[in-house]
């Protein structure tokens, strides 16, 4: 299972952490798994080209751990990425069950 937290200050993203594999196909063919990390890898490549905004980016690709965290003012630019990450997730999640990801938010 994919384990995705949002987090959050003053209902805002400023963050995400992601961990595990959905285990829903084969290694290499697993739908669940290159959807969710194609949004993730887009918006912390989207945040780096179009914004100025600071982020800490941390990546162990053996152990299925992908995190951005943002180390500074966030700008509208970041917010609206994040948020239209949070849509993607949130669709696949609702399209194949909480059995392959398990989506929360923390406020932090």
């Amino acid at each position: 299972m994919i384990k995705i937290t949002f987090y959050s200050k003053n209902d805002n993203f400023i963050g995400y952490a992601l961990s595990g594999h959905a285990m829903y196909g084969e290694y290499g063919e697993d739908i669940v798994c290159a959807a969710v990390s194609a949004l993730a890898i887009n918006a912390s490549n989207s945040i780096e080209k179009f914004t100025d905004d600071e982020f800490e980016n941390i990546e162990y690709e053996d152990k299925g751990y992908l995190s951005l965290v943002m180390t500074a003012t966030i700008s509208n630019d970041s917010l609206l990425l994040m948020k239209s990450m949070y849509v993607g997730i949130k669709q696949i999640e609702e399209e194949y069950g909480d059995d392959y990801i398990q989506l929360e938010i923390e406020e932090v």
